[in-house]
């Protein structure tokens, strides 16, 4: 089954970085897009509102502002409207803050969740897309991560929300029919991205002459994915709502895929990146070098990240490749223009 274009479609986290980029590329096409987003001050509100004043300048854009864990407000939400997709990528993110504020979790990435969940199922929703991620992997050392390994051992309490969302999905698909696919997103970066990730901070601390934090001495990998591979993907794949899949075997189940409608997918650029090269491109594209100062490990955090894409590709045709050199590039213009640095 497919679904056809022009929809329309609720995006939630669309002030977000991933959400508001994928809210502008369905706009583009010709898809009505509802806006979902509670502001909140995880980071600087302005550059939320900024993402989504460039939404407000497409007519087939709306706003709403509402929280996901808002029951009564969210029920409103699918019953005041009619949706054909929901893409939910609105969650409190952050593997480290969620060692610090384990509640915001609950209640954003679980209680939230369902309230999605629930919307779909009331709403008969025929595809939901929703964020997973990478961490789900937690310190696995079978790289690349595959939809198919094991990923019973998160280290972070924002892992296990997003592994718990992969199985609340599957339970819906199961018991209601919800097509659900759930994506697995490796490292996103780009213009108008997160102030608490870690190559924006970098870039701050750069062009201010700060040393910046290096941990575990540098010796990481990251599958850097670009902002607009993720959008691509995400888009391609909304119309492609998860089917059962009638080889599936009880007896050695694959998590990615079920006898329900409901599949997993890793989104990633396949093309693991150790953390020095990747500050090493940055100062090229900053023409600033960067103080380090070196530290270890952090609780929660994985030595490598590495998408096997094998499975995106044979379902859409479409696997990430924007290498950081102009990934970077690009973000960096952006982050100059932004702040004027």
């Amino acid at each position: 089954m497919t679904i056809k274009t022009p929809m329309s479609i609720l995006v939630t986290g669309a002030a977000g970085f991933i959400g508001s980029a994928a809210a502008l590329a369905l706009l583009e096409r010709g898809d009505t897009v509802v806006g979902l987003d509670n502001l909140s001050d995880y980071y600087d509100v302005s550059l939320k509102i900024a993402r989504l004043e460039r939404l407000k300048a497409h007519p087939a854009f709306s706003f709403l502002k509402r929280d996901v864990a808002d029951r009564q407000a969210m029920k409103e939400v699918f019953e005041s409207n009619r949706f054909e997709a929901v893409v939910h990528l609105a969650a409190q993110a952050g593997v480290r803050n969620s060692i610090e504020n384990p509640e915001a979790y609950a209640d954003a990435n679980l209680s939230g969740f369902l309230s999605i969940l629930e919307g779909c199922r009331r709403g008969k929703i025929a595809h939901l897309v929703y964020a997973s991620s990478s961490s789900v992997y937690g310190a696995s050392v079978n790289a690349p991560f595959t939809e198919d390994d094991n990923v019973d051992h998160p280290i972070s309490l924002y892992a296990a929300t997003k592994k718990a969302n992969e199985l609340m999905a599957h339970s819906y698909a199961h018991l209601y029919g919800l097509s659900c696919t759930g994506l697995r997103f490796f490292t996103v970066y780009g213009p108008w991205g997160r102030p608490d990730m870690a190559y924006y901070k970098f870039t701050r601390s750069i062009l201010a002459g700060e040393p910046i934090p290096v941990f575990n001495g540098g010796d990481m990998m990251r599958d850097f994915t670009y902002i607009d591979d993720i959008v691509e993907g995400i888009v391609r794949l909304i119309g492609h709502p998860a089917a059962p899949d009638p080889d599936w075997n009880p007896a050695a189940p694959s998590p990615a895929r079920s006898r329900a409608p409901y599949r997993i997918y890793n989104i990633g650029n396949n093309r693991p990146v150790n953390l020095m090269q990747f500050i090493g491109v940055l100062e090229r594209c900053l023409g600033r070098k960067a103080s380090l100062n070196l530290l270890p490990m952090q609780p929660g955090d994985v030595p490598v990240t590495a998408a096997d894409i094998s499975a995106l590709k044979a379902s859409t045709g479409f696997a990430p490749s924007t290498p950081i050199e102009t990934g970077l590039a690009r973000f960096v213009e952006w982050y100059r223009e932004y702040y004027k640095a």
